[in-house]
């Protein structure tokens, strides 16, 4: 009788529990940082829409599962696999943003222009985003939050292609 993280990983259900709090988590981190005064830049956001995705994916995949609709929790699960690959790829690019090894967007980062007049000053406050996506404002054991981000989305992405991979076998 398996009990445990060896029963979550080893059926589609529990695989998708899994996702499902991981992505809670994740997003209840995000926004206990965000709380807490460190603000997310535009890249940061974006980074999170796989997780929201996951909030109506997961329990789609577990319930399609569990019911025996395999072919949708093989849809749902591969679209949550794409997801967080996808994550995972911007979030090595937004590393290496912050690492100043790729330019980033425009609208989050580079050199900071001056305005020749106070109404130019003003018109940029209208464009300009102040939470920079170079300059990392909060550090956890040594990473970022985008270098984190990095291997939890690819470990997400590696649950859900084995719950797509379980459902495959039981055909």
């Amino acid at each position: 009788m398996r009990t445990g993280l060896i029963s979550l990983l080893s059926s589609p259900r529990g695989l998708a529990s899994l996702i499902l709090a991981a992505s809670i988590a994740t997003i209840g981190g995000a926004w206990t940082y965000e709380h807490m005064g460190y603000l997310p830049c535009e890249l940061c956001y974006k980074e999170r829409v796989p997780y929201y995705a996951a909030f109506v994916l997961a329990p789609v995949a577990a319930m399609a599962a569990q019911t025996g609709r395999a072919s949708l929790a093989r849809g749902a699960f591969l679209l949550m696999a794409l997801l967080f690959a996808g994550n995972a790829a911007l979030s090595i690019y937004h590393s290496g943003v912050e690492w100043k090894i790729f330019p980033g967007p425009s609208d989050c980062s580079g050199a900071l222009t001056t305005a020749a007049t106070v109404d130019d000053f003003l018109q940029q406050l209208q464009k300009v985003k102040v939470v920079r996506c170079d300059e990392p404002t909060l550090w956890v054991f040594g990473l970022t939050l985008a270098n984190w981000n990095v291997l939890v989305a690819a470990a997400l992405a590696g649950l859900a292609t084995r719950a797509g991979l379980l459902l495959v076998a039981r055909r």
